[in-house]
């Protein structure tokens, strides 16, 4: 061993400089997918070309997202992609989910089903490989207070409690909340189980003052929102109906 430090030839030096310059430009616009893998690489492996792991990477999971949302154990299956290499996808991904957390907190407009908060329950739901029921609280202007997760698992309503949504809600001092949960399988499609959890988190919710907004459904690469399909308003009279007869019975 001479101890001289490894040359990377002029040519993967060119190349790697051309990518760079492009980013700094017009940012990712016009990159292949799996260009885009290549650059984050090269953060890692400054001595080796990245392109043969950025397109073996895309061809495996299919896209960019799809290459961030991959597990470390999927990642390392590529070859030439190690610890380092795992560890700046990852951060990529936290990144991203990070700063559309931000942009859902600091927004100045009032939310009801913003596309801020799809947005970012998009990317921290969109991957989650088991059920998983979130909730965003909003204040008096319908700004984001804070989310939690309650429940995971396959949900229905034997498990999903309106006591509990509400007992933190009220902890919270929410004055509305927005209800998520995602569906592993990629179907956005609300099962029996999600409307009629949706119909008793409305009813419950006219006993107290805390509204609910809506209930977004994530997939891997769309959403369902109960709001935008006029259900939440639907539950929201057939609550008003039921505590109405309620009241006469008494």
């Amino acid at each position: 061993m001479s101890g001289k430090p490894i040359e990377v030839d002029d040519s993967r030096k060119q190349h790697r400089q051309r990518l760079r310059e492009r980013f700094a430009k017009d940012g990712l616009s016009g990159f292949h997918n799996y260009e885009v893998i290549e650059l984050l690489l090269t953060l890692v492996k400054e001595q080796r070309d990245c392109k043969t792991e950025g397109k073996e990477a895309i061809k495996r999971f299919g896209s960019v997202r799809g290459v961030l949302d991959a597990s470390p154990e999927e990642l390392r299956q590529v070859r030439g992609i190690g610890d380092m290499s795992v560890f700046v996808i990852k951060l990529a991904r936290a990144l991203a989910e990070l700063y559309y957390g931000e942009r859902m907190w600091r927004g100045e407009s009032h939310l009801s089903n913003s596309q801020a908060v799809v947005d970012y329950l998009k990317v921290a739901m969109g991957a989650l490989d088991r059920e998983t029921f979130r909730v965003v609280y909003l204040d008096a202007q319908h700004r984001p207070k804070g989310v939690e997760t309650l429940f995971e698992g396959t949900l229905t309503s034997s498990v999903v409690y309106p006591r509990e949504v509400f007992r933190k809600a009220l902890e919270r001092n929410a004055h509305a909340v927005i209800l998520a949960h995602n569906h592993p399988s990629g179907s956005i499609d609300p099962s029996e189980h999600d409307r009629q959890i949706t119909r008793e988190m409305i009813t419950a919710s006219a006993l107290i003052d805390v509204g609910v907004l809506d209930h977004i459904i994530v997939g891997a690469n769309s959403h369902f929102s109960f709001a935008d399909r006029g259900l939440i308003r639907e539950y929201r009279l057939q609550a008003s109906d039921f505590h109405q007869r309620l009241r006469g019975q008494s």
